[in-house]
């Protein structure tokens, strides 16, 4: 028989259980064979991979693996937990090949935890067909409740559950303390495969030539890219003339082109001169290697700390070298021309085309400015790279250090080195990269044309012990057009304090370009803190352009000192859901530079197209907001309204200094459209060959392409209770949009207590939209909506066609609120037409049905003026009976939770939407249309409701 492999360990008992063995040789004498096997590696728990076993094949020159990741759940019941020394076996297809007895070290095997291991093995085993697992039943509390298993395998990319759920104890259930456990095939995932990889990094043997820094790397291949790997070990790496050695995982990424290496420069002894470095693919053994002898040092050679290494050896062909590199790009960088724009932080960039990228490069020297990144600079720099084909979009980003460190970018503009300046590619930025403005992020990515994608992130720390943290976490999206960069959230959407506390979901908005359907999931955390263990339960993701939300499993530490140590995990979707879809705009707001033209008050806008209308959209971000002579640009999801023809603006008339003089709103929108190709010069011969082509040229519709569409609303006045007209909301709209004007005649009944000192609002519904809620300010009378008195207002707005209902409230906020409205009627000055909307009933909280807010429809001019012999049939009966006719009732039910102080002394309301309209909402601290009034709203209460609308 000959030997192909060896299983060599030790059980890591005694004082200095750690062991550095060389080699093994094997002497076969009763075949007169002698097989040596190669080790050179630490058992070690302490020193660098931390394995206390390993698989050696007889003949090979260096260690190799397949990595199997080993996930064991202990149960969540008492006294689950066991002190005994557990181990475990794999078996492959049909039971031949098994990985023999494999002792999981380093567990806790606590109740209801996870235990997370990296097995090596020289066997491929996957997909498995059993494992087996068991303890040695020894020392104090050795019986376990085993919950279930999870493998791994990276290079098949399969995950599978072996479920157990139930005792290993000599005292309970069957006494069995081992046990055998198969697949449940509903439970397998399908995960991106990786390969395992031997790396080499050899240091140079010059003086000073070893570095402290943390080092990284990144491979190149013809069809893709690693992922930046991280690279550590337990013992002291990257040592003058020393050669370290990782297995490290890749996905098929074809045949190798370049890599990327590179350290931190933080450290002070970051220095570095590299030698070479070899890549070698654990079972196919292509072998590549990479020739630096360089200096990663801002103060040695050039200055850099990034080295791109073309590949080379019997794969790579000579012309291939040559066509990786000899390409700079020229970068230039324009910092915007507003107070406080610049920047003294460290600055990078990485450019991204459709043959790689750069990798982050750090902007050092400017060519044609001393202080870089001052207000109103364009800096330049030159970059040398592999070539990138087509670039497609940049990131761009500083370190956040330094008292000055906000920066407002305009654009970053790149061309090849040599070529015109109008070969440009411009990328568009005006927005701060600032952790205390804008949406706070430090680090953007930038396309050609505006097509970012907001993608909103919720993380759900678990409910366990300890579970919180105060590092910063960060993720990485993964999908099928590209992957983001690390991205650290830092400012949340639901504004809590403290971040990722136990039990909380955070959530947060993160913009990039489209990145397609995401597949998976990077997360992670710094370590930073003193309490940067993280228990993270799971992450929701939702694309509202694309009208996904994806569910994220995790329910795992990410603890140096937890499970298997990892700070961060790579995880997958277990449930893709559709949601509501959504489109980007663009809303520019220009501020007018006159004296106060600025404001503090909250700014809302709705936009109105030819399909439909958005929600009210609050205009906010952590800058301060609309100061005077300002343009500000806001990036918005929303419905898709279609053509848009006008726009409603306005504020609260909220805090100090409220009154507002709006210059003017531009909207930009994608359309998909028809767009035909450029004609280009044609010589005389090529003529000929196309007037063939000609007629079909023009009867070619084009290519159906993305396109910005720009609507543009000069406004040029005052939003303020003391300019003008005192409005703080305005209507504009597109050139083909004729604004009108509409009488509202408002008639108080002839009750006692029929007037009302409340402030009332009115919105006017047409074919062509609405006015948005008014406040009737200036009547023809001082003392408003008194006992059988008519208030005559008058209402600015855009042409709503045909009336066909409004809505009218008051604010309850007067002693005497209670107001019984009689009727409304409108003239429409354009049309010349009156509209009837009689009433007839108590707007107030403790008469009728305690309703603040009406809807009101039309009815006939004949329903208004019949005689009293009629009176029966004009009764508020019978007028109810009409208005019943063309509304809806719909019946809703409130359940309020059953958990300790549940319920709520608060007024509750809600909102319904249709396809065709909504139920509204209405600011100023009002109640909703549909106010649920209930005399007992407390904990496991059900509240009841019924609401009539038209």
């Amino acid at each position: 028989m000959l030997l192909r492999k060896i299983t060599i360990g030790h059980n890591n008992k005694g004082s200095s259980a750690g062991w550095a063995c060389d080699k093994v040789v094997v002497d076969d004498m009763g075949n007169k064979e002698l097989y040596e096997f190669p080790v050179n590696a630490w058992f070690d728990i302490s020193e660098g991979d931390g394995k206390i076993q390993r698989d050696v094949l007889a003949g090979a020159t260096q260690p190799m693996a397949i990595v199997y990741n080993v996930q064991v759940m202990t149960g969540d019941i008492r006294g689950a937990g066991t002190n005994s020394k557990i181990h475990f076996a794999m078996h492959g297809r049909k039971g031949i090949k098994n990985s023999g007895k494999l002792f999981l070290e380093g567990g806790t095997f606590e109740r209801a935890q996870i235990d997370i291991f990296n097995v090596e093995l020289l066997e491929l085993l996957s997909p498995l067909s059993r494992v087996t697992i068991g303890h040695d039943n020894a020392g104090i509390s050795c019986g376990w409740y085993c919950e279930k298993v999870t493998v791994y395998c990276p290079f098949t990319g399969l995950e599978q559950v072996f479920p157990c759920g139930r005792w290993l104890d000599e005292d309970e259930g069957d006494g069995l303390v081992e046990r055998e456990l198969y697949e449940m095939v509903s439970l397998r995932q399908k995960k991106q495969k990786k390969f395992p990889w031997s790396l080499w990094i050899w240091t140079s043997e010059i003086k000073g030539a070893g570095t402290d820094a943390q080092v990284f790397l990144q491979v190149y291949g013809e069809t893709g890219k690693s992922d930046e790997m991280k690279l550590e070990s337990k013992s002291d790496s990257f040592e003058q003339g020393q050669c370290d050695k990782f297995i490290i995982e890749m996905p098929d990424i074809g045949k190798i082109r370049k890599l990327r290496i590179w350290h931190e420069k933080r450290h002070p002894f970051s220095g570095w001169h590299l030698g070479r470095v070899t890549l070698m693919k654990t079972l196919t053994r292509e072998k590549y290697s990479f020739v630096c002898n360089r200096w990663l040092d801002i103060n040695e050679d050039d200055n850099e700390i990034v080295r791109e290494l073309p590949a080379t050896g019997k794969l790579v062909p000579e012309i291939m070298i040559y066509l990786i590199f000899h390409i700079s790009y020229r970068v230039t960088i324009c910092t915007g021309n507003i107070s406080g724009s610049g920047t003294d932080a460290s600055v990078y960039l990485n450019i991204i085309g459709d043959l790689g990228d750069t990798g982050e490069r750090l902007m050092f020297m400017s060519k044609n400015n001393a202080n870089k990144f001052e207000k109103g600079n364009h800096d330049e720099f030159l970059v040398e790279a592999a070539n990138l084909g087509q670039i497609r979009r940049v990131r761009i980003g500083h370190d956040g250090r330094g008292g000055g460190c906000g920066w407002f970018l305009d654009k970053v503009m790149i061309r090849e080195e040599g070529q015109p300046e109008a070969s440009s590619i411009e990328f568009p930025c005006y927005r701060w990269l600032d952790r205390n403005e804008d949406d706070g992020q430090i680090v953007r990515e930038l396309v050609p044309t505006d097509d970012a994608v907001g993608y909103h992130i919720a993380i759900k720390t678990g409910s366990i012990n300890g579970a919180s943290s105060d590092s910063k976490v960060f993720v990485k999206l993964y999908g099928e057009k590209g992957d983001t960069n690390k991205m650290l959230l830092v400012v949340s959407d639901n504004d809590l304090v403290n971040y990722f506390e136990t039990g909380q979901t955070d959530i947060f908005t993160i913009e990039t370009f489209d990145i397609g359907n995401i597949n998976r999931l990077l997360i992670g955390h710094t370590n930073e803190g003193l309490r940067a263990g993280w228990f993270l339960d799971s992450v929701q993701i939702w694309v509202p352009v694309h009208g996904v939300q994806y569910m994220f499993p995790s329910h795992r530490w990410l603890c140096k000192d937890e499970a298997d140590g990892k700070v961060e995990v790579e995880i997958y979707p277990s449930e893709t859901l559709e949601i509501e879809k959504l489109i980007n705009y663009e809303v520019t707001v220009v501020t007018g530079d006159v004296w106060t033209g600025g404001t503090n008050a909250n700014v809302f806008l709705q936009i109105y197209g030819e399909e439909g209308k958005t929600e009210l959209i609050q205009l906010k971000s952590r800058s301060n907001n609309f100061e005077r002579g300002t343009t500000e640009i806001f990036k918005i999801e929303a419905l898709d309204v279609g053509r848009v023809y006008k726009i409603r603006i306005g504020h609260d008339g909220s805090g100090i200094g409220a009154g507002w003089f709006l210059e003017k709103v531009d909207v930009k929108r994608l359309v998909m459209a028809m767009v035909k190709p450029e004609k280009k010069e044609e010589d005389k011969k090529d003529k000929k060959k196309k007037k063939k082509k000609k007629e079909e040229e023009e009867e070619s519709p084009g290519e159906l392409k993305e396109v910005v569409r720009a609507f543009s609303f000069p406004c040029g006045r005052w939003l303020a209770r003391d300019e003008e007209d005192g409005e703080i909301l305005v209507e504009n709209a597109f050139s083909r949009v004729l604004e009108n004007s509409y009488e509202v005649h408002v008639y108080t009944g002839d009750m006692l207590g029929a007037g009302t000192d409340a402030g009332v609002y009115i919105n006017i519904y047409g074919e062509m939209g609405d006015t948005g809620e008014r406040k009737l300010r200036k009547s023809n009378h001082l003392n408003k909506f008194e006992r059988r008195q008519e208030d005559v207002f008058t209402i600015t707005g855009m042409d709503l066609g045909p009336l066909k209902k409004l809505r009218i409230r008051h604010d309850n906020k007067q002693a005497n609120a209670a107001w019984y409205l009689d009727r409304v009627e409108i003239f429409d000055t354009k049309d010349e037409t009156m509209y009837f909307f009689p009433c007839q009933r108590w707007l107030a909280v403790d008469e009728d049905d305690g309703q603040l807010g009406r809807e009101l429809v039309p009815v006939d001019e004949a329903f208004m003026k019949r005689d009293e012999d009629d009176e029966e049939e004009s009764s508020p009966a019978q007028l109810g009976l009409e208005q019943k006719a063309m509304s809806t009732t719909f019946t809703m039910t409130v359940k309020t939770g059953e958990k300790k102080s549940a319920g709520t002394d608060a007024n509750v309301y809600a909102i319904l939407y249709g396809t065709k309209d909504d139920t509204g909402n209405y600011e100023n601290n009002s109640d909703c249309t549909i106010s649920i009034n209930s005399p007992a709203a407390t904990e496991k209460c059900v509240c009841v409701c019924q609401v009539s609308l038209i």
